[in-house]
């Protein structure tokens, strides 16, 4: 044991003197200090609590002079405790190795506990392993040392291990493993530690509820719930605030309201969770009247209170609430800043914005980096690069944020050169700004420069994300080579890319636009379990649709039913095209029906001009008039172009006429309405009408769109 020691802990020599003189003058014998002793370590009514190591030296030195051996070891004990560094504490072990206290558990484990909360695991370690038997107190000491210094692997496998495990344990590991964010671990290590019959006190539920939260499902935050008021722990303002937290973020705004209201005690945290939750939901009346009853608001009340507002987009009012915050002498803190200056930027509030930048500057929050990110954006959303410009230059040239929000607001307003020279000039790129140019080529149309700046990426050594692969198969599937999309599928397989529901999407839309339905189809079938939103399922019937594979596309259509996948409107579209272009008009009315009725979707134009063209070539062309005459919103040039083109397929003038009369009204030069008038007329034989619109086309020198194709090898 001595040889260990030695060796692990440096003390082959002990130290002839102590961070804290030993040769203290030692008082008088006094018969009251065992009494003293106990008013300091567990009187209520003891004086403000004693934390310097020496206090507890000098105590030692009377206890051992009195031959007092148990109080010297709470002493030695409470030395330990509170020493201020692993040097301190080292000293205090050659003090217990030289007086022959080192093989005492008491202190054995202090020592242990020393080492692990002063940050040396490695001594803490070897002096845990020295131990003849396993012993719970050490363990836990041990199992928390590893959770501080992020060595989760070696806490896990020492708890599994470890004897007569408590609720101190099984907390503790719980704690170690939502810090680390492993929540489905952390709730399976809850489940066996009410297996084991360990009953849960209230910081082990509080870490389960944080746990629960992120799974967004209430139903167990409602078990634990039950569980907390089982265990007479729900009145704990800590365990309701962190319940009412979970709620909220499971959608269930309603019960936290009701826990709310039955908390026998409330702090402002309390508030501002329940404040945060309805301001989240959206429900900005509610959150106003519980704001206008909390007693003394901090800047986090008003912050999410003008969050609210903020993502109701309701800028107005998000901007008084924070002249009124100001009006109460509360200063605005970062975060706020950064949402309102991002709020103003995408309503193009230029003046409000601009008094928030002078604000910014006045406070001095100008010398954080993220700010000044936050500035830029704002004035590219705005559309004025110049200032852009100048508050990058003004700004810390060595951010990389800072660069990557100039470059993308250059794109934003369709200056592609400019960012591309931005981009060249950057001293370091990550993903982002990677990702960002290889957008912007994808959105405008220059699908080459995406894919020859993606090779570059890859070749760079930077590796790409889902945000990246979704831009590259978007210009994969303009081009259509379908060579180039199967090998992009094969990468980001073999570099382990997650794959998320807008990547899903684009890999379906990919072979899709690419002429592989089936590839397209095969993929859908793999992932069609995986999936949590509408993406992928839009992709498979848009593509479908545009295949002809009408029937296919419905039965696709009736899936997203039994797999709770709520349609939208790009999901009619597709769905009414595919039985637009296979003449399904039966299925295609009953599908417009329910849009609103029972999916609560409100038909926009395109839906519209799906119907239109739907019964146009069915022939139904007096339903098809009746259909636009009664649109909400007025038709436009390609909806009456759509019925126009019907009328001259089933050979209808009156209604021919009378769509060319609307479309003119709509654009006077559209030369193809005129084109398609003159055919009506030719092939019912009016050649006088057929002469008079083709005049009218000469005089006003109408020019008809020529149509292109290409070929892709």
């Amino acid at each position: 044991m001595w040889v260990f020691i030695s060796a692990s802990l440096r003390l082959k020599t002990l130290p002839r003197s102590l961070p804290f003189p030993l040769s203290v003058e030692l008082p008088s014998p006094n018969p009251t200090l065992r009494s003293r002793w106990v008013s300091i370590s567990g009187s209520t009514n003891a004086p403000p609590r004693v934390q310097d190591p020496q206090h507890f030296i000098r105590i030692f030195c009377n206890a051992r002079l009195h031959q007092n051996h148990y109080e010297c070891e709470l002493a030695l004990v409470s030395a330990l405790k509170y020493c201020s560094s692993s040097s301190q504490g080292r000293q205090l072990h050659s003090l217990a190795l030289k007086l022959g206290l080192h093989s005492n558990t008491f202190i054995q484990n202090s020592l242990i506990n020393m080492y692990a909360k002063r940050g040396s695991i490695n001594d803490a370690q070897l002096l845990f392993e020295a131990c003849p038997t396993l012993d719970p107190v050490s363990c836990n000491i041990m199992v928390c040392g590893y959770v501080k210094d992020g060595q989760l692997d070696s806490a896990r496998k020492l708890f599994d291990i470890m004897p007569g495990k408590g609720c101190v344990s099984y907390t503790t590991m719980i704690m170690g493993l939502v810090q680390n964010e492993c929540f489905q671990e952390a709730l399976e290590v809850f489940k066996h530690m009410r297996s084991d019959g360990v009953v849960p006190n209230d910081l082990t539920l509080v870490n389960v509820i944080y746990a629960c939260s992120h799974f967004g499902d209430i139903l167990n935050c409602r078990m634990v719930h039950a569980l907390a008021i089982k265990l007479f722990v729900e009145g704990l303002v800590l365990v309701s605030t962190n319940l009412m937290r979970a709620y909220c973020l499971c959608l269930g705004v309603g019960e936290a309201r009701r826990l709310f209201d039955k908390m026998p005690e409330v702090n402002l945290v309390s508030w501002n969770v329940m404040l945060n939750g309805y301001a989240k939901a959206g429900l900005v009346d509610m959150a106003r009247e519980l704001f206008e009853r909390i007693p003394d608001k901090d800047v986090i009340s008003w912050g999410s209170m003008i969050d609210g507002y903020i993502l109701k987009n309701c800028l107005h009012e998000a901007l008084l609430m924070y002249h009124a915050m100001i009006r109460t002498g509360l200063a605005p803190n970062e975060i706020l800043v950064v949402n309102l200056v991002s709020a103003c930027g995408r309503h193009n509030a230029i003046g409000d914005g601009q008094q928030l930048h002078g604000m910014v500057v006045k406070k001095g929050f100008d010398c954080y980096n993220f700010i000044q990110t936050t500035i830029i954006h704002f004035y590219a959303a705005c559309g004025m690069m110049d200032l852009a410009c100048l508050q990058f230059e003004v700004g810390a040239k060595d951010h990389l944020e800072s660069w990557n929000a100039l470059v993308s607001g250059f794109i934003k307003n369709g200056m592609m050169d400019w960012a591309r020279q931005m981009f060249d000039e950057m001293p370091e790129r990550d993903v982002f700004s990677w990702s960002t140019m290889i957008s912007g080529y994808a959105q405008t149309d220059q699908s080459r420069m995406a894919l020859e700046l993606f090779h570059k990426m890859v070749a760079s050594g930077i590796k790409p994300n889902e945000v990246t692969m979704v831009s590259v198969f978007s210009a994969i599937a303009t081009l259509g080579t379908l060579k180039e999309g199967r090998w992009a599928h094969e990468y980001i397989c073999n570099e382990s890319i997650p794959l998320n529901d807008n990547l899903h999407a684009a890999l379906i839309d990919m072979y899709a636009k690419c002429g592989s339905i089936n590839s397209a189809l095969q993929f859908f079938n793999q992932i069609r379990d995986k999936t949590f939103s509408v993406s992928p399922w839009n992709a498979i019937i848009c593509g479908l649709a545009s295949h002809g594979h009408a029937s296919m596309c419905l039965e696709v259509f009736s899936d997203m039913q039994r797999y709770n996948i709520k349609p939208n409107p790009i999901t009619f579209i597709g769905v009414l095209s595919a039985c637009c272009h296979a003449g399904l008009v039966e299925p295609g009315r009953r599908i417009f029906r329910i849009m609103k009725s029972a999916y609560n979707v409100e038909p926009d134009i395109k839906h519209y001009g799906c119907m239109v063209d739907l019964l146009g070539r069915a022939g139904l062309l007096e339903e098809a008039e009746e259909m636009i005459r009664g649109m909400p919103m007025q038709a436009d040039i390609v909806i009456w172009g759509t019925l126009l083109a019907a009328c001259r397929t089933h050979g209808n003038v009156n209604i021919g006429e009378r769509a060319a009369e609307s479309l003119a009204g709509l654009a006077p030069s559209h030369g193809g309405g005129k084109v398609l008038l003159s055919n009506i007329y030719a092939d019912v034989g009016r050649w006088e009408d057929v002469s008079l619109v083709r005049r009218v086309m000469q005089n006003q020198r109408m020019e008809r769109m020529p149509g292109c194709s290409g070929v892709v090898r």
